[in-house]
Parts: C-alpha cells; sequence; structure tokens
C-alpha cells in the first residue's frame, strides 16, 4: 500500500469515527497512534499522520450540526495526546542511544524535532481553520486559544522531555560516529519500537487478547 493510500485510510477512518460520535477521543487516539507505529517514528512521517487525522476531523465534523464543536474537542484532544505519546517515545529512543556507548550521535536535530512536537500540532489545526467554513474556523480558533492558554498534552510532555534530555551525558566530538542523517534513521528505528509498545500497553485489556 502507498503512503498516500495510507494516509487516505487514516482520514477516512477517523472521519467514521467523528462523524458517529461514539467514543471519538479513544478512538481517534487509536487510530493515530497505529497509524504513527506503521512508519518511522520520524517527523515526516508524524507531520504526515497529522495532516491526515485532521483532514478526517473536519470531513468528520462536516456532518455533526450541533455537536460539530464538541466532537472536534473530542478529536483535537485524541491527536494531541498521541503526539504526546511519540514525544515520549521519541525521548526514550534518545536515552536509549545516548547511554549506549558503541553509538553516540549528534542529538540536535532529533531534540529540535521534539521542541517543535507542539507547533506541528498548532500549525496544523490552524491550516485547517483557514482552509475550511467559517463555522469550522471558529470552531478550531477557539480551540487553539484555549490550547494556547491552557497548554497542550504534547507541549507539556515536550517540555518534560527537554527537561530530561538536558541530562543526557556530554559527548566529546571522537565520539560521535555517525552523520546526522543516520543518527535520525537509527532513532526513529528504535523510536518506532517504543512507540508501539506503549501503544500496545494503552489498548484497553479486552483487545489485548
Amino acid at each position: 500500500m502507498t503512503e498516500t493510500n495510507q494516509q487516505q485510510d487514516v482520514t477516512d477512518a477517523v472521519r467514521e469515527v467523528v462523524s458517529s460520535g461514539t467514543d471519538i477521543r479513544q478512538q481517534v487516539k487509536d487510530i493515530t497512534l497505529q497509524a504513527l507505529t506503521r512508519g518511522r517514528l520520524d517527523m515526516e512521517n508524524i507531520r504526515n499522520v497529522t495532516k491526515a487525522v485532521v483532514q478526517g476531523i473536519d470531513e468528520g465534523i462536516a456532518g455533526r450540526d450541533e455537536h460539530a464543536a464538541e466532537a472536534f474537542v473530542h478529536a483535537a484532544n485524541a491527536l494531541d495526546d498521541a503526539l504526546a505519546v511519540a514525544t515520549e517515545a521519541s525521548t526514550l529512543a534518545i536515552q536509549e542511544a545516548a547511554y549506549k556507548a558503541s553509538s553516540q550521535h549528534d542529538f540536535n536535530e532529533a531534540i529540535k524535532d521534539i521542541r517543535n512536537m507542539e507547533g506541528l500540532f498548532i500549525d496544523t489545526l490552524e491550516k485547517l481553520a483557514k482552509g475550511s467554513t467559517q463555522a469550522v474556523a471558529d470552531i478550531v480558533n477557539d480551540f487553539v486559544a484555549h490550547a494556547q492558554k491552557s497548554g497542550t498534552a504534547v507541549g507539556k510532555q515536550s517540555f518534560k522531555a527537554l527537561n530530561a534530555l538536558a541530562d543526557l551525558p556530554k559527548i566529546s566530538a571522537d565520539l560521535i560516529i555517525s552523520s546526522t542523517a543516520a543518527t535520525a534513521s537509527a532513532l526513529a528505528e528504535i523510536g518506532s519500537g517504543i512507540l508501539m509498545g506503549i501503544a500496545e500497553s494503552l489498548q484497553p485489556s479486552h483487545s489485548k487478547k
């Protein structure tokens, strides 16, 4: 299946859940995490999944009328939750790699990605608002304003992550044995495995059987 088809599948799944109005937050979170684990945990994959989910939310609330605002909040919070989990997995991947003496890398790009995770979430929502009807734009902008005031789950997780990563062992230049590109690839692979484990642990007990 091509990447475009996978993104369309994510959009379709989110649209159906949001349209149904049933257990939106849990189901959208599950869809998002499953989509993230199908690829490497890098910013390109995260960005593509985020866009696909937001597109699905947009299409789903179109049929919700008076319940559109409530459905949007549940779905957007689900995406926020999932991105926070992805941030946690990325952080653990960096820590795991950093403490292995045989694989010390330049982690600046990976840490910058974590710093930008909340921005990705908010920016994607703001782009939706600009391209939607006035009614949808009002719903989205209200959510964004509230999120910026009270904080997002992914923003709080990113802050926590950056504090934790500040304690990474200082790495001398002669120990940096791989390029930034190779480092990003390795961290993405490690992060994917960690995210999969976290996602499975978050599933209801009945779905693990």
